[in-house]
C-alpha cells in the first residue's frame, strides 16, 4: 500500500514525463512538491497499520537488550547504505534513475552473496528464473495497457469524457472530484506513463481554467495514477507484492480496502488544499 510513494517522493520518472507533456513545468518544483503528499500517504497507511494491529492484537513478545539493538543496527547499516548510494548517485548525476535501479540490484546481490551470505551460488539459477517470470508478467501488463492507451487515443474517448464532464457542471470542486474519479478508473487498467501522456493535455487546460497551478495538477494526477499501481486488474506493484509474498490476490485486496480508504482521504486533501503541494517548492524558491 505504501510502495507507490516512491513515485511521489523524488526521483520520479513519471514527474519528468509530466514536465515534458505539460508544456515545461519545472522538474525541480515537481520533485519538491511530491514530498508532503508522499509523506502524508505513508503516514495514513501507518495509521491504518496501528489501528489494525490494536484491533487484532498484533503484539510482539520479543524483548531486546540495548546491546542486541545496537548489533541489529550495525547489521542493517550495509542495507541502509543502499539508499545513500542510489539517491546520492542520482542527485549527484553519476547515473540516471533507471540506471540507479540496476546499481541497487547489483549492490543487493553482492551484499547477499558476500556480506550476509543469505544467498548461495547454487540459488542464483532459481532466482534468475523467478525474476524473469515476474518481469515477463509486468512487461505483459504494461504492453496491454499501452495497447489500450492507443485505442483510447485513436477513438477519441478521453476528449469525449472531458466534454461530457464539463457539460455536467461548472462547479470547481465537483469538476476536480470528477477528474479524480476518472483518473482513478483509468489508473486501474493503464500504465502510468501512457495515462500521463494522454490525459495531461486533456485535463490540464480545464484545471488551469479553474485557477489550478500546473504543479498542483501534476501532483494530483500522479497521486491518482500511483493508486492504480496497487489496484487490479493491471496493478503492477500489486502483482509484484503478491508474487513476493506468495499470497492470493483475493486475500491481499480484502486487506487493502482499509488502506484505500485512508489513501483516498489524503488524495482529497491534496486536491483541495493546494499548499500541501506548493508550499515546499515555494519556500525553496524553485517555483
Amino acid at each position: 500500500a505504501t510502495a507507490p510513494t516512491g513515485l511521489l517522493i523524488p526521483p520520479s520518472n513519471v514527474m519528468i514525463t509530466y514536465a515534458l507533456v505539460s508544456g515545461g513545468a519545472s522538474v525541480s518544483a515537481l520533485f519538491m512538491a511530491g514530498y508532503i503528499p508522499g509523506i502524508l500517504w505513508g503516514l495514513s497507511c501507518m495509521a491504518v497499520v496501528y489501528i489494525l494491529a490494536r484491533k487484532n492484537k498484533f503484539y510482539s513478545n520479543v524483548q531486546m537488550s540495548g546491546k542486541e539493538k545496537w548489533n541489529v543496527f550495525l547489521q542493517s547499516l550495509p542495507c541502509l547504505l543502499l539508499i545513500v548510494i542510489v539517491i546520492g548517485g542520482i542527485i549527484g548525476g553519476v547515473f540516471t534513475a533507471t540506471e540507479g535501479s540496476v546499481v541497487a540490484v547489483v549492490y543487493s546481490l553482492l551484499l547477499s552473496l558476500f556480506g550476509y551470505k543469505s544467498i548461495k551460488w547454487k540459488d542464483l539459477p532459481g532466482i534468475f528464473k523467478e525474476s524473469a517470470q515476474m518481469t515477463g508478467i509486468i512487461i505483459f501488463l504494461i504492453g496491454v495497457s499501452s495497447i489500450m492507451s492507443w485505442v483510447m487515443a485513436f477513438t477519441g474517448i478521453p476528449q469525449l469524457v472531458s466534454e461530457a464532464m464539463l457539460g455536467l457542471t461548472d462547479n470547481k470542486y465537483v469538476i476536480l472530484l470528477l477528474i479524480n474519479v476518472i483518473l482513478l478508473v483509468v489508473g486501474t487498467f493503464m500504465d502510468m506513463t501512457p495515462a500521463c501522456l494522454i490525459f495531461t493535455p486533456i485535463f490540464l487546460p480545464v484545471c488551469q481554467a479553474l485557477g489550478m497551478d500546473v504543479i498542483h495538477f501534476g501532483i494530483m494526477l500522479i497521486f491518482n495514477l500511483c493508486i492504480g499501481t496497487i489496484t487490479p486488474p493491471v496493478g503492477t506493484t500489486l502483482f509484484v507484492g503478491v508474487k513476493v509474498g506468495k499470497v492470493s490476490i483475493e486475500s491481499v485486496i480484502k486487506q487493502l480496502l482499509y488502506y484505500f480508504g485512508a489513501i483516498f482521504v489524503v488524495l482529497m486533501l491534496v486536491t483541495y488544499i493546494p499548499q500541501l503541494s506548493l508550499w515546499l517548492p515555494t519556500v525553496l524558491g524553485v517555483m
